[in-house]
């Protein structure tokens, strides 16, 4: 049974698609939404959905997020008894969490303590393995730094890799020939020092076209820990992924519940409350623990759309010091879902991202169809923050009909004044290595005909043709104001 929020105003201590996101959910349970916000997104949906908006400022738009004593003081000066911080900035940042907590905030996220191990990725590596969970072949730097590249060498090539700390592909590095291991050490130890102010290591053996699967799991301060399922999330570019799906099309009934029961033993084994997602490397039937992200995930609509759950919700009432709301074996699971990551960016040049102005924006509906966006008419594009614009869910009662649903949506999207990878997304769809489920973390680099820009057709003749007329009508409609000028200032130049 749900009882009174002790607070009754959130702050979302994030932006774009996700401060969205949470303030929809906040609104329905009949809390107050906050947000802060930088100047560089003036214009953002997310700052007129608030009930409260409070500026942040800082040396470059990204720092004024990672300002965790601003954050607070925004929360104070909003009257927030709660700090969601989405993804991403400060969302798996124990020192935050301790510090929200510190100033009587409740933290819509797991204890700092379970950051601390699960957030580390030697850390919780160790602790995963030393509880019989299967990891990769492997050396860890902290273990021993002097003998580290010889430990590594030892675990033979292919390697991956990885800085302790930090994401997103950064940092990150294969090593097939291991007389370049010396060097590709160095250069992954600069990229961690320079992205997450820490350049300590650990390889581990490469799966050769490996699957990545992840687990969505959940647990309250009560004792009980719950999987919500399993997501797969092979396509990737440069380690960051574009397409999600649950449930995975490599996974039999039998590995299912043996990946989602490992998960859900992990979190359960670090005490793990509010919402968490156990990572896997999947290959030839075999699954290793990659690492745990102790936070909510870009990705979490395709598990709402086939639990009918709204994590936001559990997230909150979880850290308002509430029960989860079911148990394992009340987890539904209908049909299937799909995300996409609409990037600003250009497949055909290396996936860069791109810049404009929204010009003309008309969003997909119909059934099945769920559009998370932070973006409006009107806004501009920048390179300021990440590049993702929003995100495109479908859901269907079978892996073809949510494909089915997902090309019909990318056909009436209409988005102009930047370049987006939706066309390489609907390319992708419609390729028969995706669609008959055999795609693995490796497919794009080893397909680079499907980032590649064919001949318009002409349909999106008329569509770039319509972008360059509305371009061109500020300057158009300027021009046509120049005669009543000229006739306000008496005519002078003429």
């Amino acid at each position: 049974m749900t009882q009174p929020f002790p607070f009754d105003t959130v702050l979302v201590a994030n932006r774009g698609e996700i401060a969205l996101r949470i303030l929809r959910t906040a609104r329905r349970l009949g809390l107050k939404g906050a947000i802060v916000f930088h100047a560089a997104d003036k214009g953002a949906p997310a700052i007129a959905a608030a009930d409260i908006a409070i500026e942040i400022k800082g040396p470059t738009p990204v720092a004024a997020f990672l300002d965790g004593a601003q954050i607070i003081e925004a929360a104070r000066a909003a009257g927030a008894g709660a700090i969601h911080p989405g993804y991403g900035f400060l969302s798996e940042n124990a020192g935050f969490a301790r510090a929200v907590a510190a100033a009587g905030i409740a933290f819509v996220g797991p204890l700092p303590e379970a950051i601390d191990l699960m957030g580390d990725k030697v850390r919780a590596r160790k602790f995963v393995a030393d509880r019989g969970f299967p990891v990769a072949p492997s050396a860890i730097e902290d273990d021993d730094p002097a003998t580290f590249a010889e430990r590594a060498r030892q675990v033979g090539a292919p390697l991956l890799i990885k800085p302790s700390a930090g994401g997103g592909g950064k940092g990150m590095r294969i090593v097939r020939d291991l007389a370049l291991l010396d060097e590709e050490i160095a250069r992954a130890r600069s990229e961690g020092q320079r992205y997450f102010g820490d350049g300590r290591l650990y390889v581990e053996r490469f799966v050769e076209n490996p699957r990545h699967i992840e687990v969505q799991v959940m647990g309250d301060a009560h004792g009980s820990v719950i999987h919500l399922h399993e997501r797969e999330c092979s396509v990737q570019r440069r380690f960051q992924k574009i397409v999600e799906e649950t449930p995975s099309p490599a996974l039999t009934a039998d590995q299912r519940t043996a990946i989602c029961e490992t998960a859900a033993g992990i979190a359960r084994a670090a005490h793990y409350r509010n919402a968490g997602t156990v990572e896997f490397i999947y290959g030839d039937g075999e699954f290793y623990f990659l690492e745990m992200n102790t936070r909510l995930q870009v990705e979490h609509p395709v598990t709402e759309e086939i639990t009918g759950l709204d994590l936001v919700e559990i997230q909150l009432r979880v850290a308002a010091g509430e029960r989860l709301p079911l148990a394992q074996g009340e987890v539904p699971s209908n049909g299937h879902a799909i995300e996409l990551r609409l990037y600003a960016e250009s497949p055909a040049r290396g996936f860069v991202p791109t810049t404009g102005k929204v010009l003309a924006l008309d969003w997909p509906a119909g059934p099945g169809i769920r559009i998370d966006s932070g973006i409006a008419k009107g806004q501009a594009v920048t390179t300021a923050f990440d590049p993702m614009l929003a995100k495109l869910i479908v859901h269907g009662a079978t892996r073809a009909e949510a494909i089915a649903r997902a090309r019909a949506a990318l056909a009436d999207l209409v988005l102009l004044g930047c370049e987006t990878n939706a066309a390489f997304l609907d390319r992708l769809l419609a390729d028969e290595v995706f669609a008959g489920g055999a795609v693995h973390t490796g497919t794009l680099d080893a397909r680079p005909d499907l980032a590649a820009e064919p001949a318009p057709t002409p349909d999106e003749i008329r569509r770039l043709l319509a972008a360059a007329t509305l371009s061109l009508r500020p300057t158009r409609d300027a021009a046509d104001r120049i005669p009543a000028l000229h006739a306000a200032i008496g005519a002078w130049r003429n």
